[in-house]
């Protein structure tokens, strides 16, 4: 197949592609509103897809996947769009995954998050986390939420990431952006070292292991604003996932700290979303949020999470919302389909209910 990678990132950015697969024997495909289609009908040889991971990679890269199965890093194109790519091996062909980074970045007011996620960024300290499935759309909402802090508070801001997706320049914060593998060997390391660096945030890329879970909640507990993500979804089962990452002699002090430093947990997915006539155009993200009050302290606190979800269900004064309550409205005011409101929905049953009440049906 006679194409440069070159051109078939032109074609991600002039579809809207969020994502470009390249496997043998397989056409180029590309994800456009959440579905896979074809980018051409043609398919590529073992020899096309080893020729495009070259173009785009280093020989330590390629090595690396030999060595490893896999590299991950970023990439910019000629047009100043940047990509999140990972080359691996499967069934000892080469193929490799590129994520088209925006390159604008959304408000918050854009993205659906209500107001009380900007009052969040205004603690002094404390962990946020932005929770979801891979591609939900975390690296996007916390890109946005940076970008506030950065042109709003005058604090030192320093990111870790793996690879550095957005990039932020220092406008009213100093913002430091680091980058697992360049600049610094680990997340867990990175968060040391940041701390003898004065910062006021920090961003962890992903809290992936025990040693950067650990670093993430003594940096929050000491005085520092941090934000993590987790690809967990729901609040409760975020905490669960955070405690059950430690040695059960821990977790009742791991409970304690998480009852203290936790500020809030913002979930999120992302769903095909409907225009006027119907038709899916681009995506929309539902979210679920859990802010910290006595209440969600106590669970937390005495591993009484399996109540979390009564507490969201009732702390809207709180700003807290339901994952099932925003998808009901993301329904009613038309932007998804009914199908999507309840395969998503975390109790379909309770939603389909809501629905016929408020229709005045029995």
């Amino acid at each position: 197949m006679d194409i440069s990678m070159d051109e078939l990132l032109q074609a991600t950015i002039d579809e809207g592609g969020s994502d470009l697969h390249i496997r043998a024997y397989m056409p180029p495909l590309l994800r456009v509103h959440g579905e896979l289609c074809p980018l051409a009908d043609e398919e590529m040889t073992e020899e096309d897809t080893l020729r495009l991971c070259k173009e785009v990679s280093t020989e330590a890269q390629m090595l690396e996947v030999e060595n490893n199965g896999g590299a991950d890093f970023a990439l910019a194109h000629p047009s100043g769009t940047r990509f999140r790519v990972s080359v691996l091996k499967e069934r000892k062909r080469y193929g490799m995954v590129l994520r088209q980074i925006p390159s604008k970045l959304l408000t918050m007011e854009q993205l659906g998050l209500p107001p009380v996620v900007k009052e969040l960024l205004y603690k002094p300290r404390g962990l946020i986390l932005v929770t979801g499935p891979t591609g939900s759309g975390k690296s996007t909402t916390l890109a946005s939420m940076l970008d506030v802090i950065n042109h709003e508070r005058s604090v030192h801001i320093i990111t870790i990431e793996d690879p550095i997706e957005f990039y932020h320049k220092s406008s009213k914060s100093l913002v430091t952006q680091r980058e697992i593998g360049d600049d610094v060997p680990s997340f867990a390391e990175a968060i040391r070292r940041a701390l003898r660096q004065d910062p006021d945030v920090i961003l962890v890329g992903e809290m992936r292991d025990l040693e950067t879970i650990a670093a993430a909640i003594t940096a929050a507990e000491t005085g520092h604003l941090v934000f993590g993500t987790l690809h967990t979804t729901g609040a409760a089962e975020t905490v669960d996932r955070i405690v059950d990452a430690f040695p059960t002699n821990q977790q009742e002090q791991v409970r304690t700290q998480l009852a203290s430093g936790l500020q809030a947990v913002i979930s999120q997915i992302l769903l095909p979303k409907l225009d006027a006539n119907g038709e899916v155009h681009g995506r929309i993200a539902a979210f679920e949020i859990m802010t910290s009050t006595d209440a969600i302290k106590s669970r937390i606190r005495d591993n009484k999470t399996n109540m979390i979800k009564s507490d969201l269900q009732t702390g809207a004064k709180f700003g807290m919302m339901t994952l099932d309550s925003c998808l009901l409205k993301h329904y009613k005011d038309g932007y998804i389909s009914y199908e999507e409101l309840i395969t998503k929905a975390q109790d379909p049953d309770s939603v389909v209910q809501k629905l016929k009440e408020e229709m005045g049906e029995d």
